[in-house]
């Protein structure tokens, strides 16, 4: 069976066509056109913003011009990730997604569910004309994933519906009514190379096979953190094995927990066996420590090209124990929704730069990223300083950007009394109402429209952000029953 097969179809086949467009995030001009010329050839009103937006306006149905105005909201980026052994590029290759028993998946790739299936939905609400609605919109963002950047851009205006619906969320049966908020964290350490010692050999260290995951819905599922696996390995062969540091790199999103991680180090010749030891034993402590919840975690040692240069023994160690230091996972729960995070931060991405050469030597930079996120301000804002005065106390450059705001729930939402209303109807059961640890761009929008009223749902995703994310079949066709049902209520 294809994705094609699949009910509903008109969802299924949007979907599929949304996964033969290359759309990481940052590569917005391809999947914006095809939703912009979506849009032309249903005969609507379709706009386009600077940044890349898309609004597609739907007229309300004969018999309810007078309703007040819905916005279908989906950002048409996704995240892309894939294991190592897996020869893709997402700038320019499509997704080869395939059905697996219930559930559609990709082969070894992010399957771009988050968020394809809002974007497919909404397309398929836009065509649909047998469908009672009152006056639509369909809002298509870009570049959600790597900082909420369409969001960001919007403009007071642009929309003109009163109610939002936000169709980026990833748990069937719940209704979202709040997100965290959240910052990103850059810090730098700038440093003049210096030469390998005479009868050193180089060794790569590879961290590996950790499941990694949704940097805001995964993030309590106490997954391993390949950065600082690999770090917590580097602080004993530093200090017990004479090692060091030429290079470091590890995670590649700023909302994904990184999966790999991998170092360039120097040994006094003859100190190669005792570092494979080493590995091996940090292997089977972290599989320990691990296990039932990352039991794929690899530390692996292979011989290596000697390198150029080293960072000086000062900075490295400067690096080791900041790295070491710096929080990761978990910070806060919510007092009074004990299963619900309220702050964490993901130490997400370390990577080596050469800056440039000069006569005094060569300058390179080493680069922490992190992201940290809280549903309560003055937290998120205790957690960046606790963040910042760790690598200040380093030595590092400080800086924090991109800033953007929670969504503070509202328990006398219309649309939510409406939703509750009609999922039990629909299903015979009630559906959750939560909040949401990862970001959603309602809390941005809501800035340049005070007053409008927002809720989001979605069917089950399991694994976003990673090579191991699937959507569940059967829930994208309750996720689409209940819009319609919404809708008509509406």
């Amino acid at each position: 069976m294809t994705l094609q097969d699949l009910n509903p179809k008109s969802v299924w086949q949007n979907f599929y066509a949304i996964t033969q467009i290359p759309r990481p995030s940052g590569k917005k001009e391809e999947i914006s056109e095809f939703l912009y010329q979506y849009g032309k050839s249903l005969g609507l009103t379709t706009l386009r913003d600077a940044i890349g937006n898309v609004l597609i306006r739907k007229p309300a149905s004969q018999g309810m011009e007078g309703h007040p105005g819905v916005i279908l909201q989906a950002h048409m980026d996704m995240v892309p990730q894939k294991n190592s052994d897996v020869k893709f590029d997402f700038e320019h290759d499509a997704i080869r997604a395939y059905v697996d028993g219930d559930w559609v998946t990709a082969d070894g790739t992010t399957l771009g569910a988050d968020n394809g299936i809002g974007c497919a939905t909404a397309m398929a609400v836009l065509a649909d004309k047998e469908l009672k609605h009152p006056p639509l919109e369909a809002f298509f963002t870009v570049d959600e994933e790597t900082g909420m950047y369409g969001a960001f851009a919007l403009k007071g205006g642009f929309l003109q519906g009163k109610t939002l619906i936000n169709l980026d969320s990833e748990e069937e049966g719940e209704l979202y009514v709040g997100c965290a908020g959240g910052v990103d964290g850059e810090f730098t350490f700038d440093y003049v190379a210096q030469p390998v010692p005479e009868g050193d050999v180089a060794l790569k260290v590879t961290v590996k096979g950790c499941k990694g995951g949704h940097s805001g819905c995964d993030i309590n599922l106490q997954r391993a953190n390949a950065n600082k696996l690999l770090f917590r390995f580097l602080k004993v062969a530093v200090a017990d094995y004479e090692a060091r540091l030429a290079s470091v790199n590890g995670g590649s999103l700023r909302n994904s927990i990184p999966r790999e991680a991998e170092a360039v180090i120097t040994v006094p010749q003859g100190a190669e066996d005792d570092i494979q030891q080493l590995a091996e034993q940090t292997e089977d402590l972290f599989l320990s420590e691990y296990a039932g919840v990352d039991e794929g975690i690899q530390l692996i040692v292979t011989p290596t090209d000697l390198p150029e240069v080293l960072v000086p023994e000062e900075i490295q160690d400067s690096i080791i124990h900041a790295v070491t230091a710096c929080p990761h996972g978990v910070f806060r729960m919510i007092p009074e929704m004990p299963d619900v995070v309220e702050t964490s931060n993901n130490l997400a991405i370390i990577n080596t730069q050469k800056v440039r050469q000069t006569t005094d030597g060569d300058e390179y930079k080493i680069t922490v990223y992190c992201l940290t996120r809280s549903s309560v301000e003055s937290r998120k804002e205790e957690l960046q300083s606790i963040i910042e005065s760790c690598f200040q106390l380093a030595g590092a450059k400080t800086e924090f950007s991109g800033s953007y705001p929670g969504w503070k729930p509202n328990i006398n939402s219309p649309i939510l009394h409406t939703m509750l209303e009609v999922y039990e109807k629909e299903f015979n059961h009630k559906p959750r109402i939560i909040t949401i640890h990862a970001g959603l761009e309602c809390g941005i929008i809501s800035r340049n429209y005070p007053g409008m009223d927002m809720i989001s749902f979605g069917p089950t995703i399991k694994h976003p952000h990673s090579p191991d994310e699937k959507v569940n079949i059967k829930t994208v066709e309750m996720f689409y029953q209940f819009l319609l049902a919404t809708l008509r209520q509406l």
